[in-house]
């Protein structure tokens, strides 16, 4: 039997506490000179700070696992590498259909040319929208398109769930898919993942449509990607003629998550026919190849070019962890500072920066009529407090905000004065600015944006008005809940 001295096993243990907290020491520093260096917005950097100090060995891991934007090795370099090939797409574009290109009117010009120097995404003319608010025309209409495709169906969605009319959209795909239509489905990995492994998706597959999971998540793939990072896009082209794009998952909301104690989710889609439905297609086909590798553009049907006979001015904005990708957020900005009388948004999530509340409160501050509309009731706790801590500020300024009652309002959009819509994927919420990728229409058509406005107004009628008054007496655990939730904000 070996005999140890005390002394040494004192000495070891000493020396061993000291090599670990050393470590543990420069762990920390490293980690928070790190986040100092990245210099993103104060109250991010603060509050990444502040969780590690709080929760150090938690927060350390936190911050690798969420606390920088890790698109992937390969999918990141693909990224890159795509972005010459496309730009001269767009401008070949241009030359095979002479006098779509055009400008928004010039009270909205400093949006459209914000757009174009970020992103070189040019506004297209000669387009058709149709405003779809219910679902069983949303899926009526889209199952109706896909019959009748005679080249591609290409979709894109955040969440694809089984039940209700979406079984007409899958056999739809599997129909087409039979008769020579070239169908892809890109899904991302968390709001698709059950359905990625169910009996539907293995149906599509063995039709000959091609499944693709999108950001795929994993234990192993911790180390080499941000596991947070979502395609949360909902868009449909087909035939390179009809474009779908909003805030309505591949769900029917009668089905679909019927527990949660919110009530059926209120969507909202367009369908788009003429021009820009090519600049959805270029949007899906880069998607495609970011996550593929493989490119798709040489694809393209010169004799598949939309007509041009509608009226509609539309610009697209997709968004994300990319270069330029927080377009969306400047262009929101711009647009309220646009603002003459009224701004009224909706969306379901309401998490914002500082510049976005400091423009709501300063626009209401100087006579515009600020309207947020909001559902009373939400699936994410989290961020329910988190969306209330900002309520007094709001309130103070004269924002009106109003409940929803009428299930969760999904719907995402902002409606400037009668001059400017934005409609898409984008909720007010940091994760959808600067992480998500989405996608958001700018439309510059004084019909279309009456019927935006006629449907937020529909919302409002269906909504209660929450005073000033009654919000200050909300009892004061709820008061400690959203000021511990604003805390986190920038993180939510």
């Amino acid at each position: 039997m070996i005999n140890f001295n005390p002394d040494i096993l004192e000495i070891i243990s000493h020396y061993l506490g000291v090599i670990s907290v050393s470590i543990y020491t420069l762990l920390i520093i490293g980690i928070s000179i790190r986040v100092i260096a990245k210099r993103r917005s104060v109250g991010v950097s603060l509050a990444w700070l502040a969780l590690i100090y709080a929760i150090p060995l938690a927060g350390v891991i936190l911050y690798i696992l969420f606390g920088e934007v890790r698109l992937g090795f390969r999918r990141a370099e693909r990224a890159k590498r795509i972005h010459l090939p496309y730009t001269h797409w767009v401008g070949q574009l241009e030359l095979q259909m002479p006098g779509i290109r055009t400008v928004s009117s010039e009270f909205l010009r400093p949006i459209h040319d914000l757009v174009w120097a970020r992103l070189t995404v040019p506004m297209l003319t000669g387009n058709r929208l149709s405003l779809l608010p219910d679902p069983d025309h949303i899926l009526g209409e889209l199952v109706k398109d896909i019959n009748q495709a005679q080249h591609s169906c290409l979709l894109e969605f955040y969440i694809w769930g089984d039940g209700g009319r979406v079984e007409e959209v899958i056999g739809a795909l599997i129909a087409a898919s039979r008769r020579g239509v070239d169908c892809r489905l890109l899904l991302d990995s968390v709001g698709s993942g059950t359905f990625l492994k169910s009996r539907h998706c293995q149906m599509l597959r063995r039709s000959g449509v091609k499944v693709i999971e999108v950001l795929p998540v994993g234990a192993w793939r911790v180390l080499f990607q941000r596991q947070d990072l979502r395609m949360h896009r909902k868009l449909v082209v087909i035939d390179q003629k009809i474009v779908y794009t909003g805030s309505m998952n591949m769900v029917d909301p009668r089905y679909f998550k019927q527990d949660a104690g919110v009530g059926q989710w209120i969507d909202v889609m367009v369908r788009i026919e003429g021009p820009v439905a090519l600049m959805g297609w270029l949007l899906w086909v880069r998607d495609w190849e970011m996550e593929t590798g493989e490119r798709l553009l040489e694809s393209f049907n010169e004799h598949l070019l939309p007509d041009h006979e509608g009226t509609s001015k539309v610009q697209l904005i997709p968004s994300g962890p990319f270069t330029g990708g927080d377009c969306i957020q400047q262009c929101l900005l711009q647009a309220i500072y646009l603002a003459r009388s009224r701004i009224l948004m909706t969306t379901p999530y309401f998490v914002p920066d500082d510049p976005l509340v400091a423009a709501l409160c300063a626009a209401a501050d100087r006579g515009i009529v600020v309207e947020l509309i909001l559902p009373a009731r939400n699936n994410s706790v989290m961020v329910n407090y988190a969306c209330q801590a900002f309520f007094s500020d709001l309130l103070r300024s004269g924002v009106r905000i109003y409940q929803f009652d009428g299930g969760l309002l999904h719907t995402k959009s902002v409606s400037i004065d009668d001059t400017i819509a934005l409609l898409g994927s984008v909720n007010l919420d940091r994760r959808s600015m600067w992480l998500n990728f989405e996608l958001t229409l700018f439309v510059d058509d004084p019909a279309f944006i009456s019927q935006v406005i006629e449907l937020q107004n529909g919302y409002m009628q269906r909504s209660e008005l929450l005073t000033e008054e009654r919000w200050q007496h909300r009892g004061l655990a709820r008061r400690g809940l959203e000021n511990l939730f604003y805390l986190l904000s920038p993180l939510l």
